[in-house]
């Protein structure tokens, strides 16, 4: 099997696991439930291994993880990529000093926080997160580390929901996506 056939097939196999749950977290929505991909190892590896590929050779020192989803995919995408891994959190969450981004959600307003010495000034970060949705999340992590001086190589998603959008809270940024919504 050629790599192209290989990867459709890895694809298809991921698209087929995320289970969809209508009217969580309130009515009106359906989450994209990546739960079972992660307890099937097949599916699970090719997602990571997927994801990690374009990357490979480029020199990423820092995989960034987005709470919490994100943590789970970005902690193996950094060892494929031999690169440290850190947790971007919920305010008041990390132990250490704290930069911090605030961004806008449908209802009010998050904050997220990494810690100060995370990323280096030049080192080349990936960013990772289960979902993009409307791109607000994405874009507070890219503010955090640029501020410490830290060069955003793309944003790498699992699932992308292109009805909302999030791409354009991203511009000029590469953003990947293995399954689109």
């Amino acid at each position: 099997m050629n790599n192209n056939a290989k990867s459709a097939d890895t694809m298809e196999r991921i698209k087929t696991v995320i289970r969809d749950v209508p009217d969580f977290p309130k009515k009106g929505i359906i989450f994209k439930d990546i739960t079972p991909l992660l307890a099937d190892n097949a599916s699970f590896s090719g997602a990571v291994k997927s994801l990690a590929e374009k990357y490979r050779g480029l020199g990423i020192t820092k995989v960034l993880g987005i709470e919490a989803r994100g943590f789970i995919l970005a902690g193996p995408i950094a060892l494929e990529l031999g690169a440290g891994m850190v947790p971007v959190r919920k305010k008041g969450k990390l132990p250490y000093k704290t930069i911090s981004a605030t961004y806008a959600l449908e209802y009010g307003e998050d904050t997220l926080q990494m810690h100060e010495d995370a990323v280096k000034k030049g080192e080349k970060v990936l960013i990772v997160d289960d979902v993009l949705a409307t791109g607000g999340t994405a874009a507070a992590v890219v503010a955090l580390v640029e501020k410490l001086g830290g060069k955003v190589e793309a944003v790498a998603v699992l699932i992308e929901l292109e009805f909302l959008h999030g791409r354009a809270k991203l511009p000029g940024r590469t953003v990947d996506s293995l399954i689109k919504y």
